[in-house]
């Protein structure tokens, strides 16, 4: 009798923990490419996910892979159903292309959600140059 619960009870675990392995948000694009963008002009994307999963969920941490990328993100509890956005600014203060992610932690979630945003930042000249099509 105690083996049979035992192995019930490493059952229920095993599939609590492979259930909850899923990301419970959903999120239109997970890259994003500003294009050209003016050196010293700070670029900003915003996001927006949908909290797909049955129960409310909580977002621990968008941590950026370095400080030119700034991660701003809903803090406490994101309800079932709800639509909300991470905003990501890049700071633009060295030129060149770029390529930038963001590592998004839900609670009680394994697996982490990547967001990329990738861009070329240029003297001001060239960014309204490309802008305006001359």
């Amino acid at each position: 009798m105690k083996k049979i619960l035992f192995v019930m009870v490493a059952f229920l675990a095993a599939a609590t923990v492979f259930a909850q392995s899923k990301a419970p948000l959903e999120f239109k694009e997970t890259k994003h490419s500003f294009g050209q963008i003016p050196q010293n002009v700070p670029a900003t994307f915003a996001f927006t996910f949908k909290n797909t999963s049955a129960t409310p969920v909580v977002i621990e941490s968008a941590t950026a892979q370095c400080g030119c990328t700034t991660p701003d993100y809903p803090k406490g509890v994101i309800p079932k159903g709800a639509t909300k956005t991470i905003k990501v600014t890049y700071n633009a203060a060295s030129m060149g292309s770029f390529t930038k992610q963001v590592t998004v932690k839900v609670a009680k979630v394994a697996d982490p959600i990547i967001l990329t945003i990738d861009g070329e930042v240029v003297g001001a000249d060239a960014a309204t140059k490309s802008k305006s099509g001359k």
